[in-house]
């Protein structure tokens, strides 16, 4: 198997939000105009853009290359033996200091690569969540220069909350 059934049930959320956005922008695609926002800046949008397969699904693409790299990191941390279960190896100077640099960035435990691998996978469904918001703006039908109140905020506060649980989560494993 490619990924544990850990990532595998915390990977299926963003798989669903990945479909969801590539189905919403392929229903969409016909019906948008022949410009589209390129650039969304402080006084709305500030550069456009003609409407391509890679223009308008830009952001899809984006996510589906997140959503791998993050569950191939989400994998990588349950398979990286934990600090707790290594040997203590002095027999000689140079072994323990490469015994003491290979942990640096190690899980603590089992525990611990579980619960860091759970919050990088939310924080890709997250990035999606904030994603979708953003297709909002960039699937509109007409070629409106303005920006809605809620878009900054709903793009915002989503990779807030994801960076804040994957943050709390190696702090916990750093104080074990």
């Amino acid at each position: 198997m490619l990924f544990s059934p850990s990532v595998r049930l915390w990977l299926l959320p963003n798989v669903l939000l990945l479909v969801a956005l590539s189905t919403w922008g392929a229903l969409r695609y016909p019906h948008l105009p022949g410009r589209i926002p390129k650039h969304i800046g402080a006084d709305g949008i500030d550069a456009w853009t003609d409407k391509t397969i890679g223009s308008a699904f830009v952001l899809v693409f984006v996510y589906a290359g997140v959503t791998v790299l993050m569950a191939g990191s989400a994998e990588l941390t349950l398979r990286l033996t934990p600090r707790d279960e290594l040997s203590n190896v002095t027999a000689t100077p140079f072994a323990t200091a490469r015994a003491t640099s290979s942990l640096l960035n190690r899980p603590g435990s089992r525990i611990s690569a579980r619960r860091i691998a759970r919050a990088l996978l939310l924080l890709n469904t997250c990035i999606g969540t904030s994603f979708l918001a953003g297709c909002g703006m960039l699937w509109r039908c007409t070629p409106n220069p303005s920006v809605p109140a809620w878009l900054l905020p709903a793009m915002t506060l989503p990779l807030l909350a994801g960076t804040a649980v994957t943050v709390t989560a190696a702090v916990i494993d750093r104080k074990r």
